[in-house]
């Protein structure tokens, strides 16, 4: 590890701990309890909410195919996250997406660092974490250090708003699932290594519940007029890291090119 990813990543790890200081005291698992989908105790916050707060990945492969797919040289086999299997565009947007997969080894946005956007940065193949308090959820994610707010303190989307990255996100509760709404996006990301994709037009509906204490079922409904024929659900399961010390470490990976012409501290 060089000297200036080392000061990167103890950046990211001072950043995490300032966010965390920065939060009120959280019940968590040791306080009050509730029960999961399968009757086990879950991490809840002074409010009685289910807390999400932890660090989080899914085992799946979902990020280099959302759809089915055999075994090709640049993703393993996959049994796809969509409900219903295939993703139902357009024609003329499955023409698109023809020529994004046939472009996948250098149009991929990824590729140039850029943020993953919603909600590819759920389902990829690194870790985020999650901040939660009563009025939000501060969603801090490993790959471009990118941050995603979640506001749950009641308030509507912005009446005049500009297309974002991630979007603007506003939930609510059912029960113990979390109901999120996320709109006002650009078009600028994609939903996975194969080339699938949205327009700005894009609406997300996300639901995410605890099966058990460490573990998050997570879906999301995607609507897009302009590119879908009808809504469709993606689903996968996040499972909190609980190894002893684990962290973020900062993954500005379109900084690679430039770190060998910063000369390392003494």
């Amino acid at each position: 590890m060089t000297h200036t990813t080392t000061r990167r990543a103890f950046g990211l790890a001072l950043l995490c701990a300032t966010l965390a200081a920065a939060l009120p005291p959280l019940a968590g698992a040791a306080g009050k309890p509730g029960q999961a989908a399968h009757g086990e105790r879950i991490p809840r916050l002074a409010n009685g909410k289910p807390d999400f707060s932890g660090i989080w990945q899914t085992t799946s492969a979902a990020d280099y195919d959302l759809e089915p797919h055999a075994t090709r040289k640049d993703a393993p086999p996959s049994p796809g996250i969509v409900e219903g299997d295939a993703i139902p565009y357009l024609p003329k947007a499955l023409e698109q997406r023809r020529k994004n997969f046939e472009a996948r080894n250098s149009a991929d946005p990824r590729l140039k660092c850029f943020t993953l956007g919603v909600p590819r940065g759920i389902y990829y193949p690194e870790p985020f974490q999650i901040f939660q308090r009563e009025r939000d959820l501060t969603l801090l994610f490993q790959f471009g250090h990118s941050v995603r707010t979640i506001h749950t303190n009641g308030t509507d989307h912005p009446k005049v708003p500009n297309d974002w990255w991630l979007g603007d996100s506003r939930a609510r509760w059912e029960g113990d699932t979390l109901v999120v709404d996320a709109k006002h996006f650009n078009d600028e990301t994609w939903l996975d290594r194969a080339g699938n994709f949205h327009s700005d037009a894009l609406h997300v509906v996300e639901r995410w519940r605890y099966l058990d204490a460490n573990t998050i079922e997570y879906k999301a409904t995607l609507d897009d007029p302009q590119v879908y024929s009808r809504p469709w659900t993606l689903g996968v399961l996040l499972h909190r890291h609980r190894e002893k010390n684990f962290q973020l470490v900062e993954n500005y990976c379109y900084t690679l090119d430039y770190d060998p012409h910063y000369p390392p501290k003494p």
